[in-house]
């Protein structure tokens, strides 16, 4: 026998370590690692960590194996390594009804074990005895699997193995929405059983998502059926939620050093090398001591002052465990590993030292990694005083082999026996590296000849959709049925995907499938969804969010993305094609747009750059015939390239025959019906604060006409009278004029003389003689109206006034093609219609009573809810309900919407909107245009919490009455008749405080730059003055082709007036809830140092702070629900300004405690009185409203019930809102004055106040 090199014996030592530490533990039936000598349960991921170091050790032998007993040596440590994987496999596989459930219902109690019997496989504890709920342990397995498989292990054997661990990325598909217990079995951190959103779960499962996609489980001995398959946009949910989350944990947790595995090694999740190293470095700040790094903090995990008796903690305790809580020795070795990837071996060694000095020594030489190190119990009170000076003792088991295991493979790693690529085969480190731009390919195809000739018009060339063959083109629907078909197998029970979300990842590659070639239009593009798809405005604005998405997305897949869409006539605008649509493509083609590069091209062109996956799963594999293709997908393959649209109904398209005069006033009566069920509010005096019902319609404001008995529901016939009353139609911002005027109806109005008698008759008439009249008006003779009116608002009305009176399923007893025709039938004709004719305000309104729902709703939601913000719909402050979990999309459109029709509405109060359908259908917009902006400017987001949409609906209403100062009324109207597009940018005005006008085209337009000094004329749009001063309303409205509205000022229109800008930005901020960076971590401060906060009436105790860190989100949220209860958003803010000015008096110490609870808005109202005494001494603007002689400067003038002349929030003069926060007169001096006199009160007489000016 030839003498070993030195290499081979310093192996050989290591595989005695191996050997004795880990292999000799290992099970030899199922090959599982128990999780002691007393203890047989095996945790799947303890199992994971523990056979690294064995299969890191079998690629080292195969380096040096030159003689036969390594490559023995080699052979068994590999198959150590298939056993222990294999062993997890089965004891999964027996639990594949889980799998299956848990696609549907993601419920804790349908999720794989986290733990097995290391000598059975089989479970060992029950669904509710345990938190198994554990994704990033699946995901492990995955990702483990995947670079096992990858460097040349032969793990999976069957094509039914196969298809389960294609479920099993199913599983995990879901997990950036999806609760669990995480890597500690905790969840919440008081231990009481709570899943929670882990970020060290969702990084794992991206990781594990990317490492699976396109990977042959078979090896190179694999063909296509053995592939996994994974859609790309899944992997990138997860990688979005992950962003925004780090260097977080979870809402109870502000970091975990378990993040450090998703960071680096094993999963190497994060993408951006600035965010790697923050989540690094906050982890060695806050949680590296001399013997480890703490789980988390206040972890009270085997410290000196836990109950073991007990699982769980109260929330009080927590505080106990402050600076006392135990650290591992296991994240030495995870930091180790990260610097031995990064190259940096003066950490390394730094570290490896570390650690060494705290391993323990056995007495043949092996040194063993402890599992804990712990305060002993008498030395806890000392080392809470000075964190780090009191020894520690080592705790619990040792060696714990999940530290060891990765102890090793930095060993191995230091001394040069492995290359970093080795352990990584699959390359996931790279995945931070800069890339080369990414350039998108688009393919623009016409329907028809006729499009494609209009297109050439304009110079710009495209093929029909027939001139691509043989490549097929189909809507994203389609692909989503057929990745159903994935993963489907019989004998085990499993049925394949569940969810029908394709994103845009996945439509844009192209996709093989038996000698043919598929592409795929975006979802975002399908017409059949929703209505938003028919405004192309928003459709080439949703196109440029896309491809500025794919730049920054597809950095780590293969090919370029490829968008396909298609012009048809839904996309023209009476047959023209849009300018939008064509300056877009001209951008297209000049090969930048946004930023990003694209090239647009034919589809031919673009085959061999584009990425092309097969689709042979669609094959009859179970049965035996791999290439024929399943027949199911054939028929529907077939039935869809053949299908062709529907015949529309008819019935609304009829002549117009003569008009009666009867008709006529018959029409009067329902005329309006839409908008009697509007609720948006938007008297600056109420803002936020109606919301008492009557019935089922919201109090209006203006009482002349609502005039029913008290505690009666107001029945259609009510709604009739208020018609008579109000005489006024729904606006119709109808195409042919393009000013943002309300083009009243084309009909001829009734006799004046008529209208008014009707109007004194009907105030002095009773109930009962009012049915009277109305009850000869008979149904048939609406349907005649309906059919002589061409106006589609008046179709509306009668409508509506149809579904009020008979319901949706009323026989019309009108026929088409030998069917009955309903109103329904009707209703979907009018909001076909509406689409085409772009009447936004009707098509809203419709969508809402047929009750289509936004298809991405519930997508949208969990978008929001997993970036942490939680969402509230519904009107402010008596009817609104929070959302802070995902929900399913049929039970969020019944919180946002009435299912109940009026006359049932005995249980309102569960419902968002009463019968608002178009504030409903509103909601719903708003939702996804919120995860649009959220998913693509998140810095919009900064510092807000919860999303208050029913607020934002009326701010923006409110800003549309202060920019085209009209009534609220009328703002409210024309909110719902904005486009999408309009409407999307409205909310992007609101979320960015940017400034705004109402252009002639009716569209919104920076005014930034454009007050150029007295350009006024250039580019006809309006200048609104920002006066909303009460006593002059001075506003100009520029509309082209008409003079000045209103008064108009002598003085030149140079400069605009700022007055009002900072209510406005005040009012904002106030119903967006966004606050101060680091403000509730400030507030927590000032709860430290006083008995309690007080804001309308509910407490903040102190403690919140013995029962969470200050960074904690679940602090945070405690905090804003306080705040939320105040209904106006401008005293809402000026609240949060006086919190923060008591946050300057803790941080500067002024003063060592603030005594006992504090009122928050005592100290808002002190400041308004210093403010109008000021006011009153220097003869300013406040001495016309508030500070006005026999006001009473202390009561602000207000009334009883808080009304102030100057329409000032919560008995706050005006003028103090509208005051900038600093200067001589700002709302600071007047609170830091206010909290002043505050303290003055409170601090002994003989105590100085250290008081330094800055």
């Amino acid at each position: 026998m030839r003498t070993r090199s030195n290499s081979g014996v310093r192996l050989d030592y290591y595989q005695r370590v191996v050997h004795k530490l880990i292999l000799d533990h290992q099970q030899p039936v199922t090959g599982l690692f128990p999780a002691s000598p007393h203890n047989d349960h095996a945790w799947i991921r303890d199992n994971l960590y523990c056979i690294l170091a064995v299969w890191g050790l079998s690629m080292a032998f195969k380096k040096i194996a030159d003689q036969d007993e390594d490559r023995a040596k080699t052979y068994e440590l590999e198959q150590s390594c298939v056993k222990l994987m294999r062993g997890l496999l089965m004891a999964m596989m027996q639990q594949k009804d889980k799998v299956e459930k848990f696609k549907s219902t993601q419920h804790p109690h349908d999720s794989l074990h986290a733990k097995y019997s290391s000598i059975t496989g089989r479970i060992v504890v029950k669904d509710n005895e345990w938190g198994h709920l554990q994704i990033d342990a699946i995901s492990l397995y995955l990702l483990i699997l995947a670079q096992m498989t990858a460097s040349g292990l032969q793990i999976v054997f069957s094509l039914d193995e196969v298809a389960f661990i294609q479920n099993l990325v199913f599983y995990i598909e879901s997990a950036y929405c999806t609760p669990d217990y995480g890597i500690w079995e905790r969840g919440d951190k008081t231990n009481h059983g709570l899943p929670e959103l882990n970020a060290s779960s969702i990084g794992m499962a991206k990781a594990a998502l990317e490492a699976m996609n396109e990977l042959d489980l078979f090896g190179a001995r694999g063909g296509p059926s053995s592939v996994i398959h994974v859609l790309a946009d899944e992997a990138q949910k997860c990688q979005a939620v992950l962003q925004s989350m780090l260097p977080r944990e979870s809402n109870s947790k502000e970091l975990d050093s378990g993040l450090l595995s998703i960071i680096s090694y094993p999963a190497f999740a994060v993408d951006d090398p600035q965010l790697i190293t923050k989540t690094r470095d906050t982890i060695v700040s806050k949680l590296q001591g001399k013997y480890g790094c703490k789980r988390f903090l206040r972890d009270g995990h085997r410290t000196p002052r836990e109950d073991p008796s007990r699982l769980y903690y109260e929330p009080w305790e927590l505080r106990m465990f402050e600076n006392i809580e135990c650290e591992w020795p296991l994240f030495f070795c995870y930091l180790i590993l990260d610097y031995c990837f990064q190259g940096d071996k003066v950490n390394l060694t730094e570290y490896m030292q570390k650690l060494e000095k705290i391993m323990i020594r056995k007495d043949d030489g092996i040194k063993l990694v402890p599992e804990l190190y712990s305060v002993p119990g008498d030395k806890a009170h000392l080392e809470q005083i000075e964190p780090g000076s009191q020894e520690r003792i080592p705790l619990g088991r040792c060696p714990f082999i999940w530290a060891q295991s990765l102890y090793i493979l930095g060993k191995l790693l230091q001394e040069g026996f492995l290359a970093v690529g080795e352990l990584d085969p699959l390359n996931r480190r790279l995945c931070s590296e800069k890339k080369p731009d990414v350039v998108v390919q688009i393919v623009i195809l016409a329907e028809d000849n006729e499009i494609r000739d209009k297109l050439l018009e304009y110079d710009l060339h495209v093929q029909t959709i027939s001139e691509v063959a043989p490549i097929e083109v189909q809507p994203a629907r389609v692909l989503s049925h057929l990745y159903t078909y994935l993963g489907r197998n019989k004998k085990l029970g499993l049925s394949g995907r569940k969810s029908r979300d394709v994103g845009i990842l996945s439509t844009s590659k192209l996709y093989s499938l038996n000698e043919r070639i598929f592409a795929f239009t975006p979802q975002f593009s399908d017409m059949q969804r929703f209505f938003i798809a028919s405004d192309y405005e928003l459709m080439v604005d949703m196109l440029k969010a896309e491809i500025a998405f794919l730049k920054s997305s597809w950095q780590n897949l293969l090919g370029r993305p490829l968008v396909v869409l298609t012009l048809n006539d839904m996309n023209l605008d009476q047959g023209k094609i849009p300018m939008a649509m064509i300056t877009t493509m001209k951008k297209l083609k000049s090969g930048y747009i946004n930023g990003t590069r694209v090239t647009l091209g034919n589809l031919g062109d673009f085959l061999s750059t584009s990425a092309i996956t097969n689709l042979s799963f669609l094959g009859s594999q179970e049965e035996g015939y791999p290439d024929k293709l399943n027949p199911q997908v054939q028929s529907y393959l077939e039935e869809h390239l053949l299908r062709s649209f529907s015949s529309r109904l008819s019935v609304l398209a009829r002549p117009p025959a003569v008009r009666h005069a009867r008709a006529l006033r018959r029409r009067m009566s329902v005329r309006g019906a839409i908008k009697k069920t509007r609720s948006i509010n938007v008297d600056s005096d109420t803002l936020g604060m109606e919301g008492e019902y009557v019935g089922s319609h919201l109090l209006e404001r203006k009482p002349s006409w609502l005039e029913v008995e008290p505690g009666r529901s107001p029945s259609p016939e009510d709604a009739k009278k208020r018609a008579f009353t109000k005489g006024t139609s729904t606006t119709s911002l109808g195409i042919t004029t393009p000013t943002i005027e309300i083009s009243k109806e084309s009909t001829p109005p009734p006799p004046k003389e008529e209208g008014t008698v009707k109007n004194v008759l009907l105030r002095n008439r009773t109930i009962s003689e009012s049915q009277n009249i109305y009850a000869e008006q008979e149904t048939d003779e609406l349907i005649a109206m309906l059919r002589e009116t061409e106006s589609l608002d008046e179709q509306g009305d009668i409508l509506q006034y149809l579904v009020d009176t008979h319901g949706l399923e009323f026989n019309t007893g009108m026929q088409e093609n030998g069917k009955h025709v309903t109103v329904k039938d009707l209703l979907k004709v009018l909001y076909e219609k509406a689409c085409s004719q772009k009447l936004w305000g009707l098509v809203r309104h419709t969508a809402g009573m047929l009750g289509k729902r936004v298809e991405d709703l519930a997508k949208a939601v969990t978008d929001l809810l997993v970036r942490q913000k939680q969402i509230t719909v519904g009107m402010p402050p008596n009817n609104e309900h929070t959302i802070i979990a995902p929900l399913p999309e049929n039970e969020l459109r019944q919180l946002i919407h009435v299912s109940l029709r009026r006359e049932k509405h005995g249980n309102d109060d569960k419902k968002a909107y009463g019968d608002d359908e178009s504030t409903a259908m509103l909601t719903q917009e708003l939702l996804v245009y919120l995860a649009m902006f959220i998913r693509t400017e998140p810095q919009l987001f900064l510092e807000m919490l919860r999303l208050r949409v029913g607020l934002i609906i009326q701010v923006m209403a409110t800003e549309l009455s202060r920019t085209l100062s009209c009534d609220g009324e009328e703002a409210s109207e024309h909110l719902l008749n904005l486009s999408p597009f309009e409407m999307k940018n409205l909310l992007h005005h609101i979320l960015s405080g940017k400034e705004f006008a109402i252009n002639s085209a009716n569209s919104l337009i920076d005014i930034k730059e454009k007050f150029a000094k007295n350009k006024v004329g250039r580019g006809n749009f309006s200048i609104v003055s920002n006066k909303s001063n009460r006593y002059t309303k001075k506003s100009q409205i520029l509309l082209e082709g008409q003079g000045l509205q209103g008064t108009i000022d002598e003085a030149p229109i140079t400069e605009p007036d700022r007055q009002g800008q900072w209510l406005r930005r005040r009012r904002l901020d106030g119903a967006l809830n966004r606050v101060p960076r680091d403000f509730y971590q400030r507030v927590w401060a000032v709860l430290e140092k006083c008995q309690g906060l007080v804001i309308q009436g509910k407490v903040l105790q102190p403690n919140l702070t013995q029962e969470m860190t200050s960074g904690e989100l679940k602090f945070a949220l405690a905090v804003e629900t306080v705040l939320n209860s105040i209904p106006q958003p401008e005293y809402r803010q000026l609240v949060v300004e006086a919190l923060m000015v008591l946050t300057l008096v803790v941080e500067y110490k002024a003063v060592n405690h603030l005594g006992g609870t504090i009122t928050v808005e005592h100290l808002v109202h002190k400041a308004n009185q210093i403010f109008l005494e000021d006011q009153t001494r220097c003869s300013g603007d406040a001495t016309l409203c508030c500070a006005k002689e026999g006001a009473g400067a202390g009561a602000g003038g207000a009334g009883a019930a808080g009304a102030l002349v100057c329409g000032g929030a919560a008995g706050v003069c005006q003028l103090l809102y509208d005051s900038a926060p600093s200067g001589r007169f700002g709302t600071m001096t007047y609170l830091a004055r206010a909290v002043a006199a505050l303290l003055a009160e409170r601090l002994p007489a003989h105590e100085p106040v250290e008081c330094a000016i800055t």
